[in-house]
């Protein structure tokens, strides 16, 4: 474009002798007057005396070399010192970790074959509960938050219980490392082999935690297939493929608020250590009797003393905790909060200076970015388990129907977790009433929001209502006692 401007305008332009037109001198590399690049300019981009110093830690570097293994070990070590410190931030993650898991997750079947779907579920239920499934998802949610990601080793334990010998095997980020790892290899980074399009190949896994006490394998490390190693973590970049600690912009945060905490103790401590001064209003050398300086009374309680001739004594005032320490504790966990997009009654545990309206909309947020973890978590983590554990659960001696032993047999299916309390239970019962009865929801959708099979709470309602037919006991119209007052019309007696 540039070239075919320049000799446009140079076909235009008469050149005298001697002197190069415009073409011949862009081709010559000499700069043509008049032709200047058109520049943008942005006030962030100009660096200032004012901003140099805030800006001098910004580089350029690629996602995998901002995050290079000694950065991603400094950040570990400090937030996990922070979580095993800070009571705000241990509870911030466990809240975290157990509103995204919850109790575990649920497996349902839809294969379009009842029995099956049923069976398989119940066979899967028992062996993640064998296992502690929901309990490892809960502990490597954490890892994600103060280490950056979790491993998980996908082999086999013949102890646990179960039928199926298929185990889920928790690996720190410490462990995944390559020692030996050469600068002239494109295709691997720390811990971890990529072929040419980027899909991990192998996994490298050191024979002992480097931070074991019991260290002697020193740089030995196995070379685990992709196949049976599930990486999980959050890319922020493009192109990056190890994880840092999802607190780390907090970690300042949380230094912050631990100083502040610890200097307004030490500053009411300081002031409550001392129970009085004595002072003088008379000029140095003046009238008041010599008092040794820096000297310490003993008083007695309840006791009524003299002092020395022209000295008083005076209280201390306790300055501490000033009126802003509480908003300053407030501002500052809300930051802190911001980063995992947790409102701040749930990261402070204090809902006190919420009302109704307020609470909901902040937990909407929240409850969306939970929906959006567990989908992270049942495409990097679940799918990945249940494919491997079905690959195993075919060979047990009937343990699944025979239909699920046929080559390329549907294993299509959900999972389910649990639902979110509402804050006031009544007025979500009214809204659900109102859906079902306007036919903008269904049954399955409205279970499912309550973390439950609709197919399986329909089975047990039937069992319900068939054993109250058999004692005798007549059951409540729910469909009628599930429809708000005024919604319904009375004098309509047909049904749809």
């Amino acid at each position: 474009m540039l070239t075919r401007l320049v000799n446009a305008l140079a076909a235009r332009t008469p050149h005298k002798r001697g002197v190069p037109n415009a073409a011949n001198a862009v081709r010559a590399g000499v700069p043509v007057i008049g032709l200047r690049p058109l520049r943008a300019r942005y006030d962030a981009a100009v660096t200032t005396d004012g901003n140099r110093r805030h800006w001098a830690n910004a580089d350029g570097l690629s996602a995998d070399a901002s995050a290079s293994p000694e950065v991603r070990r400094v950040l570990r070590n400090r937030a996990r010192y922070e979580v095993a410190n800070n009571s705000y931030a241990r509870g911030i993650v466990c809240t975290l970790a157990n509103d995204v898991v919850g109790t575990g997750p649920r497996l349902q079947m839809l294969t379009g074959d009842p029995d099956a779907d049923r069976r398989i579920e119940s066979a899967f239920a028992d062996w993640a509960s064998a296992i502690g499934l929901a309990a490892k998802l809960r502990t490597m949610r954490m890892a994600r938050a103060e280490s950056g990601e979790s491993f998980v080793l996908l082999a086999r334990n013949p102890r646990h219980g179960s039928p199926v010998q298929l185990d889920v095997r928790l690996i720190e980020a410490d462990q995944v490392a390559t020692p030996d790892l050469q600068i002239n290899e494109p295709k691997a980074i720390d811990g971890i082999v990529f072929d040419e399009v980027g899909n991990p190949l192998e996994y490298h896994v050191l024979k002992q935690h480097p931070g074991d006490l019991r260290w002697t394998t020193g740089l030995k490390y196995d070379r685990i297939p992709a196949a049976v190693i599930v990486h999980y973590f959050r890319a922020d970049r493009p192109g990056q493929s190890r994880g840092i600690p999802d607190i780390t912009p907090a970690l300042p945060l949380f230094a912050q608020l631990r100083r502040f905490t610890l200097a307004v103790i030490s500053a009411a401590e300081t002031a409550a250590d001392f129970a009085g001064v004595l002072y003088t209003d008379a000029p140095a050398n003046g009238e008041a009797e010599d008092v040794e300086p820096m000297d310490a009374i003993e008083l007695e309680q309840r006791m009524l003393l003299t002092m020395p001739g022209g000295w008083k004594m005076a209280q201390l005032k306790a300055e501490q905790p000033a009126t802003t320490y509480a908003e300053f504790k407030r501002e500052i966990l809300n930051e802190i909060a911001r980063c995992l997009s947790m409102p701040f009654n749930v990261a402070a545990g204090n809902s006190s200076g919420y009302n109704y309206a307020s609470g909901r909309l902040d937990h909407q947020t929240y409850f969306k970015s939970i929906r959006i973890e567990q989908a992270h978590l049942e495409r990097i983590v679940l799918d990945r388990i249940f494919a491997a554990w079905l690959e195993e659960a075919v060979l047990v001696e009937d343990l699944l129907p025979q239909s699920m032993r046929m080559r390329g047999a549907a294993t299509k299916h959900q999972w389910f977790w649990d639902g979110n309390e509402h804050v006031d239970p009544a007025k979500e019962a009214n809204a659900q009433a109102t859906r079902l009865t306007s036919r903008t929801t269904s049954l399955a959708r409205e279970y499912a929001r309550q973390g439950l099979d609709w197919e399986a709470e329909l089975r047990q309602i039937a069992k319900e209502r068939e054993l109250m037919a058999t004692l005798g006991i007549a059951p409540p119209d729910q469909t009628d006692a599930a429809i708000p007052a005024g919604t319904k019309d009375e004098d309509d007696d047909t049904e749809d």
